[in-house]
Parts: structure tokens; C-alpha cells; sequence
């Protein structure tokens, strides 16, 4: 007789060891109610720019938000009285959550941004101070004025980790990105963002449809100009082209050092070379061909090239707006010439 297969029993560590391999987050979910607690928030506070605590379960591939509150607005003299402030605040409003049995899981914040700038050194460092505790932490980007223009401006990022890795050995010269073949477009990572709503929201929103026909609201989606926005996109590019134009300059000036640099060194070389061969020839040591305490052999330092990579990021995303609205202005245009015309 066969003997019976002995159970299954798994430790706590084997447990814990496989739960670390997690895999990679494929889409954001967020409740209906967050978003519209998001846009309220944002909103509201224009044109300060505003952040707040995103709530929610990890769960395989997805990262599900149920739930976000804001955070106080900074501001004034007395910052880090405020920051202290803000910090209680942040974990009162966790305890109370907890209380009432809600979803009180940290999986990200969320933040207000104005026509798109938000690839800073800021968020990046925030994303780091997130992601020491959360490893798939997400950052929710609302655009309150971009979303006007009839577009939900809401896009979720986080931090690629071949970038996490290379910004925290704050190594940013080109021969580490060649190295670890990272470029501009591999700081942040869009992921895929869903709004769900549940069975009974849906339902109401079925009831609270209503068949009138269209109001003068309706009809502020066709109108022509788009030219403040426009304007201030152009605006925002010139300047960061301009800024661009000064990180290509500082590069420049450290290839001209480091070129003054090696004439210098192979001068210094052929002189000392010639120096130990008449000392060869008086029967006297040669002395040394490198000489670090020279100030010529001193290691010129290349600059980081992590604000260039931002700024590139940044005209992407402007170039980007540009296009769309362009292209929504030409949609317009067509539309109007194909009412007039019939």
C-alpha cells in the first residue's frame, strides 16, 4: 500500500520570501468618487498648486485607490511649523480612517500640476522618500487646466527602476548612462489608469441621466480659439529651451577644459620624457611620468546630466499639449467649415 503524501506546510518565511517577488504593476484603478475628490480639490485651490494621500490595496497587477484626502496648503514664513503640522495631520487622518474601517493603505499621493510641469528634482525625490517604505508607490498628476479644454488631464507615474537605481548612486555622467543604457524617456513610466465605479453608482447615473437636449454648456466645446493655451505652452517651451541651451553650454565649457586639459598633459609628458632621457644620458633615475599632486593631472568633474534629462522630459510633454491642441483646433475648424457649407 502506497504511503499518503505528507501535507503541505509552508513557513511564515518561505511565505514572506515568495510574496517579495512581486510582479510588475500593469494599470492604476480608481474609484469614481477619488477622481472627483481630486478634481474638487484641485479646482478649488487654483492657481496654487495642491497634493494629497492616495488610499488603496495593492493587489497582483493592479493598484486599486479607494480612497485620498488632502493635504493642508504650505505656505508663509513659519514652513517648518507646517511641515510639522502637516505630518500630524497626515497620521490623525490615518487613525480615523482606520476607525471607521476604511481603506488606509498608503499606495501613493496625488498632486496638482499647470500646463504639465511637473518633472522636477522634487518629484523624484518624493517618489524615493515614498518608495523606502512602498515599493509600487504612485503618483497621480492632475492638470485642472489642461482638463478645461475638454481632455481629463490625469496621467499616474512612477520612477522606472533602472533610473531608481542610477539616481541613487547620484552618478549622472554619460559614461554611466551608456553603461546602464538609460536615456531621457526612461525617468518616468506612465501606467495605465482605469476609473471604476461600483454597481450601484452606476445605476444612479443611469437614473440621473436625463434625455433633455443639449444646453449652452454643450456648446462651449466648439469653440475656435485656443489660443491662451497655446500661448502659454509656446511660452513654457521657449523657456525651457532656453534652459536647455544653458546645460548644453555648461557641457560645451567642459569639453573645452577637458581638451585644455590633455594639451596641457601631453605637453607636461614630452617635457618630462625629455627630462629623463638627458637624465638616462648623465647616468641619473628618471624620474616620474605621473604626478597626481599636479595641477594638471587633476580630475576636471563632468556635470550631472540629470536636469538636462529633465528638462528633455519636459519639452516632450509641452511639445506633446502643443500637438493636441493643434489637432482639436483643426477638428474644430473642419466641423464649423462642414456646418457652414451645408
Amino acid at each position: 500500500m502506497s504511503e499518503a503524501p505528507a501535507p503541505l506546510v509552508r513557513s511564515f518565511a518561505q511565505i514572506a520570501s515568495q510574496e517579495e517577488v512581486t510582479s510588475p504593476l500593469r494599470a492604476v484603478q480608481i474609484d469614481g468618487l477619488v477622481v472627483l475628490k481630486i478634481i474638487k480639490h484641485c479646482k478649488e485651490c487654483m492657481p496654487a498648486l495642491v497634493t494629497g494621500q492616495l488610499l488603496g490595496l495593492d493587489i497582483g497587477t493592479t493598484l486599486e485607490i479607494t480612497n485620498c484626502f488632502p493635504f493642508p496648503s504650505r505656505g508663509g514664513e513659519e514652513d517648518e511649523e507646517l511641515e510639522s503640522d502637516g505630518a500630524n495631520y497626515q497620521l490623525e487622518m490615518m487613525r480615523c480612517l482606520r476607525e471607521v474601517n476604511v481603506d488606509n493603505n498608503t499606495v501613493g499621493w496625488y498632486q496638482s500640476t499647470y500646463m504639465g510641469s511637473f518633472q522636477t528634482v522634487e518629484l523624484i525625490e518624493t517618489f524615493l522618500n515614498y518608495q523606502e517604505n512602498i515599493k509600487r508607490c504612485v503618483c497621480i498628476i492632475y492638470d485642472p487646466l489642461r482638463s478645461s479644454q475638454g481632455v481629463l488631464a490625469l496621467k499616474a507615474l512612477r520612477l522606472t527602476d533602472s533610473f531608481m537605481e542610477l539616481y541613487r548612486s547620484n552618478n549622472f555622467n554619460g559614461e554611466k548612462l551608456r553603461e546602464k543604457n538609460v536615456t531621457w524617456q526612461d525617468i518616468f513610466e506612465e501606467i495605465p489608469v482605469r476609473i471604476s465605479n461600483s454597481a450601484l453608482v452606476s445605476a444612479l447615473m443611469t437614473e440621473l441621466e436625463t434625455d433633455s437636449p443639449a444646453t449652452q454648456c454643450d456648446f462651449d466645446r466648439l469653440v475656435l480659439s485656443t489660443n491662451p493655451f497655446m500661448e502659454k505652452n509656446l511660452e513654457f517651451l521657449i523657456e525651457c529651451m532656453d534652459d536647455l541651451s544653458m546645460e548644453q553650454q555648461k557641457f560645451q565649457f567642459y569639453y573645452r577644459n577637458l581638451a585644455r586639459q590633455q594639451t596641457q598633459q601631453q605637453a607636461w609628458l614630452q617635457k618630462r620624457r625629455a627630462e629623463n632621457m638627458a637624465r638616462r644620458q648623465a647616468g641619473e633615475d628618471p624620474l616620474p611620468e605621473d604626478d597626481p599632486n599636479n595641477a594638471v593631472f587633476k580630475l576636471i568633474p563632468e556635470p550631472s546630466r540629470l536636469d538636462s534629462y529633465l528638462i528633455t522630459n519636459q519639452i516632450a510633454n509641452y511639445c506633446s499639449q502643443i500637438n493636441g491642441f493643434a489637432g482639436q483646433s483643426f477638428s474644430k475648424i473642419y466641423l464649423m467649415d462642414a456646418v457652414h457649407e451645408d
